[in-house]
């Protein structure tokens, strides 16, 4: 799970937030996610462990630091860098979903997406686009491959839902990534 550390100002991003992990509880599903107290990432952390969810936490020793990092979760994994969180919050998930969220969010969501256009996995990768938030993501991968710098299909990657409701079934149908995402600049396409 990947979202903001702030909370954004639209208060229906929030609201998406605590919807997802009742939801999420509800279905057993463990949340894993990048381990702090605070923003939309702290309110859905919070959700999921009201309605009886579990929660691990991957953070780095120096987010602890700063006394961001939630005590209160099922699991902490304090890890040494952002780049060992996002090996070790790869490792956990059996997918990705994306809430409202600034750099951090979309650094996690595009490597996750980059990784999967590598064929490194194939687990979802699905973007909650709350009130539209999503759209210019959208439209930057477009202009991508508008551009000539990637497959027709490479917007497929990153799944995109309305509502938090809309999430498990996109995850459950998420297209496979495809070897010509990966290979088509090499075979003269």
């Amino acid at each position: 799970m990947f979202a903001g550390s702030r909370m954004g100002l639209n208060g229906r991003f929030r609201a998406a937030a605590e919807r997802l992990g009742r939801l999420m509880a509800e279905r057993g599903i463990r949340l894993v996610y990048g381990g702090g107290a605070i923003g939309l990432m702290g309110v859905l952390a919070k959700s999921v462990l009201d309605h009886g969810g579990e929660v691990t936490g991957v953070i780095p020793d120096f987010l602890m630091t700063l006394e961001v990092g939630d005590p209160g979760v099922t699991e902490l994994i304090v890890v040494g860098s952002m780049h060992e969180r996002k090996a070790r919050m790869f490792d956990l998930s059996d997918g990705f979903v994306v809430l409202p969220g600034g750099l951090g969010t979309l650094d996690e969501t595009i490597e996750m997406a980059t990784w999967k256009q590598l064929q490194l996995h194939a687990k979802p990768i699905i973007a909650v686009n709350v009130d539209g938030y999503w759209d210019s993501l959208k439209g930057l991968l477009g202009a991508v491959v508008a551009g000539g710098f990637a497959h027709p299909a490479m917007p497929s990657l990153i799944s995109t839902v309305d509502t938090v409701d809309d999430v498990f079934d996109a995850a459950a149908t998420a297209p496979l990534p495809g070897r010509e995402i990966l290979l088509s600049h090499l075979q003269g396409d």
